[in-house]
């Protein structure tokens, strides 16, 4: 399946581009996004049409619980296949582009300070700090909170993708590079903090990364309203 969008100024449909959340800039009213296959009108294959329907029913109840039903599993997906090729993407203005960014800076922005308040709370100021500079390999980098136990310091990595699994896709890789390579503080725990309550997939995933590679990786929610 392919994911297209479409804007009632733009009089024209997207190129079609693989299948993900829905980015910010989409989300507004009079723009549509659409989630399937085409076909040429003069060769329709009922069938087909049938079979992609059932395979987004989970999907369309989903969204009519108003997220209340469970996360859609991803457990039964279909075995990887190989496609070569490259598909053209559509390309944002670079107005949009920054806009975007803004925005998810200010929403990040807003869930540090929640989340410090909420590890202020637990473990006192004096044992949390925000912004907390790691000098790996000549390059600085900032780790977006850090929790100071005796000799022990666990990092936290915020995110505002809309999944867990995203979040996790996204802040796993920047966490282990903060706490194991030479030269900075090593860290005993590794937090990803997201807006949304992870899923049984997501639960499974971290189990798997602790029992199989012994990785001390967890996954925090924080909402959004937290940050008052």
């Amino acid at each position: 399946m392919r994911m297209w969008h479409f804007e009632a100024k733009a009089q024209l449909p997207s190129g079609s581009y693989m299948p993900g959340p829905i980015a910010p800039e989409h989300v507004k009213v009079g723009g549509f996004v659409f989630l399937g296959k085409r076909q040429p009108l003069d060769r329709i294959d009922y069938e087909a049409i049938l079979d992609n329907l059932d395979r987004l029913l989970p999907l369309y109840k989903y969204v009519e619980s108003k997220g209340v039903s469970q996360t859609i599993s991803m457990t039964s997906a279909a075995p990887f296949i190989f496609r070569p090729g490259c598909s053209i993407k559509a390309s944002a203005p670079v107005v949009t582009q920054v806009q975007m960014q803004l925005d998810v800076d200010l929403r990040h922005n807003k869930l540090q300070e929640a989340l410090d308040r909420r590890l202020v709370l637990q473990y006192g100021r004096e044992n949390v700090g925000a912004e907390q500079t790691q000098n790996t390999g000549g390059i600085g980098t900032r780790v977006d909170l850090m929790v100071k136990q005796g000799k022990e310091y666990w990092f936290y990595e915020i995110k505002t993708a809309q999944s867990p699994r995203a979040c996790l896709r996204e802040a796993i890789g920047q966490l282990l590079e903060y706490a194991f390579w030479p030269g900075g503080q090593t860290a005993t725990r590794l937090i990803v903090v997201g807006e949304t309550q992870i899923d049984r997939d997501g639960l499974e995933y971290l189990r798997r990364l602790k029992q199989q590679f012994s990785l001390p990786i967890e996954y925090e929610h924080i909402s959004i309203e937290a940050a008052g």
